[in-house]
């Protein structure tokens, strides 16, 4: 008998084994970027960038703070962006002077991202570069500068490892592909 997730799993597109060296990799990179740095502030985009900046704070050898924000443009049951973006929770550090790093789960149309930026650049901080798990550049419709990219993917609709399939399945500890059949219910 399947799992609830594994009616909907078409693939596995990224193991975990495969996940968690490429983020020793990216600690690793962001390490020797930061040395030296003493006011680095990790923002966390919620809800799932929480799996990725956990895993990721544990490789940093740098000093660090960490805030998170909601920040909201897929309705329940949506598949993309609809390009109106919500600030749900907003971040309690103050930014002013501040090398600022987003860690996002996946960036795809940029919509968000771009809104994210202009959002925090007003407040100061020194720099601001982002982070991503998973990049979707071909789905990309605004120009976003990605300093840090675990996974270069295809255009996939993709769950697992903080990623949600309508708020489920966060906690699976790979990134699968959804069987959208299985999904839409006109999978036999």
């Amino acid at each position: 008998m399947k799992t609830e997730y594994e009616t909907f799993l078409k693939e596995t597109l990224i193991d975990e084994p495969t996940l968690m060296t490429r983020i020793r990799e990216l600690g690793a990179a962001i390490s020797a970027d930061y040395t030296g740095v003493d006011d680095l502030v990790l923002v966390c985009i919620l809800k799932g960038g929480v799996m990725f900046l956990t895993d990721l704070t544990k490789q940093l050898t740098v000093p660090h703070e960490i805030d998170f924000m909601a920040v909201s443009s897929y309705g329940k049951g949506v598949r993309k962006s609809g390009g109106d973006v919500r600030i749900d929770m907003d971040l309690t550090t103050n930014l002013q002077g501040k090398h600022v790093l987003i860690v996002e789960d996946i960036i795809d149309s940029g919509h968000t991202l771009e809104f994210v930026i202009r959002m925090l650049h007003a407040r100061g901080p020194a720099e601001i570069k982002l982070c991503t798990l998973l990049n979707k550049a071909s789905r990309r419709e605004v120009e976003i500068p990605v300093d840090y990219v675990g996974f270069e993917i295809e255009d996939k609709f993709v769950f697992g490892y903080g990623l949600d399939l309508d708020e489920k399945f966060r906690n699976l500890p790979f990134i699968g592909v959804v069987d959208l059949d299985a999904l839409n219910g006109t999978k036999p």
